[in-house]
């Protein structure tokens, strides 16, 4: 398998001389297997326009382009460059675009494909040239085809996301965004009037065990892409709740799961290319990682495993 990164930032697009090293394109993954060869996409972040002019290049002078996108939620800064990912404007594309049940009114093809309207765009969904599926996932495990199977794991963060695990030939790339550990939702302070000792003790229990259901998720993958978008000392208590992981917990989670690689990924809008090399110094080159190796994830970064 084969993994690049075309866009890696959370939130917003954050383009400019500062943010030029990492990149300033939101969320977009691609995952090419070979023999057979197998297109995947993750997320439909600014990034996958320049992906779109990539594949128009390499891909469609060998024929249609076939793809497929898994969309780990439907939060903006995931979907926002479908309307610029040339491939669905070429006659004879295949698109097949895979995302978690919303249970909302709106289905998922609403969702992504309801960019594409007057109010939002100069484009109609109705004038594309393309064929394109839409697919709802909820948690489980998956036959996707060719030797390549996949688990989908329901992720914490303020609307419903998947996180994906993809094997093929004993190799496993795991994908952890967007989320953030689990927490006691109870009060655990004796001295607060609503406070009951029974409530706070399994509330803490509950976030433990989806906290080792999550390790397990990913337990032992060969390369791990995890959302960090804060510090722990600007996640607790400014940012908690708010769907996204502390760097310390993300790293301390991985060891103790045996990831082999960790990609750093999901950062934040304002986090300069010196503030991130910085970190890169602090959390990525620390004997206390062990075996493990921990990068910040770049744009145009290719993986092999």
């Amino acid at each position: 398998m084969e993994i690049k990164f075309w866009g890696v930032r959370g939130s917003i697009p954050c383009p400019g001389p500062e943010t030029m090293k990492y990149g300033g394109n939101t969320s977009c993954i691609e995952l090419r297997v070979k023999n057979p060869d197998r297109h995947i996409i993750i997320d439909a972040g600014s990034g996958i326009r320049v992906l779109g002019e990539h594949m128009m290049e390499h891909d469609l002078p060998k024929g249609n382009i076939e793809t497929e996108i898994y969309l780990t939620h439907t939060h903006w800064d995931h979907i926002m460059g479908f309307p610029f990912f040339a491939p669905i404007y070429v006659p004879g594309t295949k698109i097949k675009i895979h995302g978690p049940v919303t249970y909302e009114e709106d289905s998922l093809e609403e969702i992504v494909g309801g960019q594409l309207a007057y109010r939002y765009f100069p484009v109609r969904r109705a004038d594309l040239q393309s064929e394109i599926e839409y697919y709802e996932l909820k948690e489980g495990k998956f036959d996707i085809g060719d030797g390549i199977s996949m688990v989908t794991k329901y992720l914490n963060h303020p609307i419903l996301v998947l996180g994906y695990r993809f094997e093929y030939e004993g190799k496993v790339f795991c994908t952890l965004y967007d989320t953030e550990p689990f927490s006691n939702l109870f009060i655990t302070d004796p001295d607060d009037p609503s406070y009951d000792m029974a409530m706070a003790h399994e509330g803490q229990m509950v976030a433990q065990e989806e906290n080792e259901r999550m390790e397990s998720f990913f337990s032992g993958v060969d390369l791990l892409v995890y959302d960090v978008q804060y510090t722990m000392k600007e996640y607790d208590p400014d940012k908690k709740g708010w769907g996204h992981s502390p760097v310390e917990y993300a790293i301390e989670s991985a060891k103790r799961a045996n990831v082999k690689r960790l990609a750093l990924f999901h950062h934040d809008p304002v986090r300069t290319d010196v503030q991130l090399d910085e970190m890169s110094e602090t959390y990525c080159s620390s004997g206390d990682n062990g075996e493990m190796e921990v990068f910040f994830a770049r744009e145009g970064m290719v993986l092999s495993i």
